[in-house]
């Protein structure tokens, strides 16, 4: 089978516009499909540089690929199947930077740089104390980070038109501020000068940034089938689903440069990105954790069976539209869009995608993604909403960690389950929700303080076990 070259597709170089910290799944099925959906569509005239952080070996096999890869879209899109290929073309090349490190600071030289972007995990964006030596190789991404800009500051001589705009992919809140604060540290901790400081004050821009994509990456049960419909051998091929969502905090002023919405992508340019985090936490993610173990313990396995099995899609339905959704202060048809596209995506029948996985931590994640909506229904209306509370009398059951005989995977803290099976040793289960409401340290508050939860719980928790 033929290996992918650029030779082969007639592809017209483009000025290198994005620095691309990371080179993983996520960011190849999301940003890189992106700017190239944005080339096609001549909204962006740009290619994308990436520089490997981690690794201290190149990725021989992107090289040996000419740079190119394909992202298969595979699920529901408006109730239609969706089965769509994309070959990415907009990758320049690639940068080792433990390889050749000299070369990894050049980049900065290059005048038509824009952008970065950066999926470095949830744990990249860190600043090291002990990371002393600037000189060397910084042992993190934003010191990696701080070094190329140094170097791009000196070899421009610090022009104000040669700053960056930052666009971090990586999942924490104000993504960008954080970015800057460990660059800031950076700076002093090396004794940069004063005017360098200045220069990633007045001339960069660091955008908070929300990103949303499901990546199952490479599509190993079937790529013999898709590797005979592309014919090309494609080792980096990525399986993404056809929903996809980036809210970027800065407005016109970054729309301007990078109008990806132009090119039919679903970006938001936004002046603050809280109304869009909280829609998904509360309902995307909520959904997810106040169905899961409802549907266990009804004997559903996987998310898609969940949603498709009239109980427990019913129940899901209803949570969201009735309970969670009255309780957010934003535009209700808008909530009601993403809360249909949460429910196309759940179905998709690409993705396994297993309960017991989702259930990982599930007390710290009912915590912040339920909670609040069970809460904020109560003191709306005046009553607890059945549904939610329904979900909250599943979970603790769930930590029961048995129910009809079956054990139950639970998998959380050590510390918390020992309480959980503590509590279940009690005599009713009236006691085992009184103690396990009080437990603070669960729910950031006692629970057992507002006005008729504890009985709702109870009665749910009476009816799940008995039924």
């Amino acid at each position: 089978m033929k290996t992918l070259s650029k030779y082969d597709f007639n592809i017209q170089p483009k000025p290198v516009k994005i620095l691309q910290f990371g080179n993983g799944n996520f960011l190849r099925g999301f940003t890189d499909w992106m700017v190239e959906k944005a080339n096609e569509a001549g909204v962006f005239n740009g290619e994308i540089h990436v520089v490997q952080v981690h690794s201290k070996s190149g990725n021989d096999t992107m090289k040996d690929q000419d740079n190119l890869f394909h992202v298969i879209e595979q699920g529901l899109k408006n109730g239609e199947l969706v089965q769509e290929y994309q070959l990415i073309s907009c990758i320049d090349g690639i940068t080792n930077v433990f390889e050749d490190y000299q070369n990894y600071l050049k980049l900065g030289e290059n005048p038509d740089l824009r952008f970065i972007v950066s999926n470095t995990t949830e744990a990249g964006i860190v600043f090291n104390p002990n990371d002393t030596d600037a000189e060397a190789i910084s042992q993190t991404f934003p010191g990696k980070l701080t070094a190329l800009l140094y170097h791009r500051f000196q070899a421009f001589k610090g022009d104000e038109s040669k700053g960056f705009v930052f666009l971090p992919c990586e999942l924490i809140e104000h993504n960008g501020e954080a970015l800057k604060s460990c660059i800031n540290k950076y700076a002093t901790l090396w004794k940069l000068p004063m005017a360098f400081s200045e220069w990633i004050d007045s001339s960069c821009t660091f955008c908070n940034t929300l990103v949303d994509r499901i990546v199952p990456g490479f599509p190993k049960d079937n790529i013999d089938k898709i590797q005979e419909k592309l014919g090309y051998e494609d080792k980096l091929a990525v399986m993404v689903e056809p929903y996809h969502f980036w809210a970027i905090e800065g407005g016109d002023s970054i729309r301007n440069e990078f109008a990806l919405d132009i090119a039919g992508l679903n970006v938001k340019y936004v002046d603050d990105l809280t109304r869009f985090r909280t829609q998904k936490v509360r309902i995307l993610n909520g959904g997810h954790t106040a169905m899961v173990p409802y549907a266990y313990l009804k004997g559903l396995r996987t998310v898609r069976e969940s949603v498709e099995n009239p109980e427990t899609g019913s129940f899901l339905r209803t949570a969201i539209f009735e309970e969670i959704i009255p309780t957010l202060d934003m535009q209700e048809d808008e909530l009601k869009a993403f809360a249909n596209d949460v429910l196309e995506r759940f179905a998709n029948p690409f993705i396994v995608h297993e309960l017991k996985s989702i259930a990982l931590n599930c007390i710290s994640k009912f915590k912040v993604r339920v909670l609040p909506s069970l809460l904020a229904y109560h003191e709306k209306k005046g009553v607890w909403p059945a549904n939610l509370i329904t979900a909250f009398a599943a979970l603790l059951v769930f930590y029961k960690g048995e129910f009809n005989g079956e054990k139950i995977p639970v998998n959380d803290d050590p510390a918390v389950m020992k309480q959980f099976q503590e509590a279940w040793k009690l005599a009713s289960s009236r006691e085992t929700v009184n103690t396990l409401l009080k437990e603070s340290s669960f729910w950031g508050e006692d629970l057992s303080q507002h006005n008729g939860l504890e009985e709702a719980v109870t009665n749910a928790v009476d009816e799940l076990i008995s039924a």
